[in-house]
């Protein structure tokens, strides 16, 4: 039994669609308590400013997000008792909106884009006396997917080598995380970066307008490090859209907009990297019965390269914005 709901962070890694020669693997993030993948470092970001003597229940918090971090900041201050106001921009989706209110949390809506809803999040943490859990910059944002989404991969990969992992860059806190510490078990991977196609700051430097939510800031925040990156992908939004629609009707998996590049971007990795020549069984079960019948192991026999993504949250906070209709 947990005794918080804090505790009951985790998901699922499920095989998705991917070319022959070639599997892929998705971290399905909207199982966790917040529906999305930033409940992990909202935590961590709590109890590292807890630790530190910054804050003690009772406190008031304040986060600029485009809509996760703060859901996921919201489940955590709920739970510890701890009071938050949120600034988001006013394009974002209704319900994120209406989740945030419905744990407690104080919302402000601004006009613009995150570099404004920073602005005015400072604001009130230097007026109010909130403190700014900062995801930006915060290490702990990165720390929390090191420690908690890598480490469930390496699990749940049940000793498969991993070629290429492939994250979308919003803060950049699941990708460093998460690819720091698989690097560490797997020296030759590659690690893949999403951004939008209208906004790639990160292959081009130059920011631009593009209606993704919870990808592509519009900067490279201090948390994401760079040196990590191997190449990155870029996708249309309308492509995006499409993908969420077809992992939705053909593969049962409901999920965003950010999720629908990162399954493009990883799909488009297989390809490159698939290896159809190879004898290796469609799925995870097939090859455990094969080596408990060949007294471990299958002549022949060679994993196909692994490629491991993440979906960071459920379709259910999209509904409103026409993309499944």
């Amino acid at each position: 039994m947990d005794e918080s709901i804090l505790d009951a962070v985790g998901s699922p890694l499920v095989r998705t669609a991917a070319p022959e020669g070639a599997t892929v693997a998705a971290k399905l993030e909207g199982f966790n308590p917040g529906g999305s993948a930033k409940d992990r470092p909202a935590r961590a970001m709590i109890e590292a400013a807890e630790r530190e003597g910054a804050i003690s229940p009772g406190d008031r918090l304040v986060e600029p997000t485009s809509g996760n971090t703060g859901i996921g900041l919201a489940v955590a201050a709920a739970a510890r008792g701890y009071d938050l106001t949120i600034v988001m921009p006013a394009s974002k989706s209704p319900e994120r909106r209406q989740l945030l209110k419905a744990y407690g949390a104080d919302l402000e809506l601004v006009e613009g884009d995150m570099d404004d809803a920073r602005e005015r999040a400072t604001e009130i943490a230097d007026t109010d006396g909130a403190v700014q859990m900062g995801q930006f910059e915060n290490p702990a944002n990165a720390e929390a997917h090191y420690r908690t989404t890598a480490e469930e991969i390496l699990e749940q990969v049940e000793g498969r080598e991993i070629d290429a992992v492939v994250a979308g860059v919003g803060t950049g806190g699941t990708i460093t995380g998460t690819a720091s510490r698989l690097l560490e078990e797997f020296p030759e991977m590659e690690v893949v970066a999403v951004e939008p196609e209208r906004n790639a700051v990160l292959s081009t430097g130059e920011s631009g307008a593009d209606d993704f939510q919870g990808m592509g800031p519009g900067f490279v925040s201090d948390v994401l490090d760079t040196d990590l990156l191997t190449s990155v992908e870029t996708v249309a939004l309308e492509d995006a859209e499409r993908e969420a629609r077809r992992l939705a009707r053909e593969e049962g998996i409901l999920v965003g907009q950010s999720s629908g590049a990162a399954a493009l971007a990883a799909q488009r990795v297989a390809e490159r990297i698939a290896e159809p020549q190879l004898n290796c069984p469609e799925a995870p079960g097939e090859v455990e019965e094969l080596l408990a019948s060949d007294g471990g192991e299958i002549d022949g026999y060679d994993d196909c390269p692994l490629v491991v993504t993440v979906f960071p949250d459920s379709g259910e906070r999209y509904l409103s914005t026409g993309m499944f209709e």
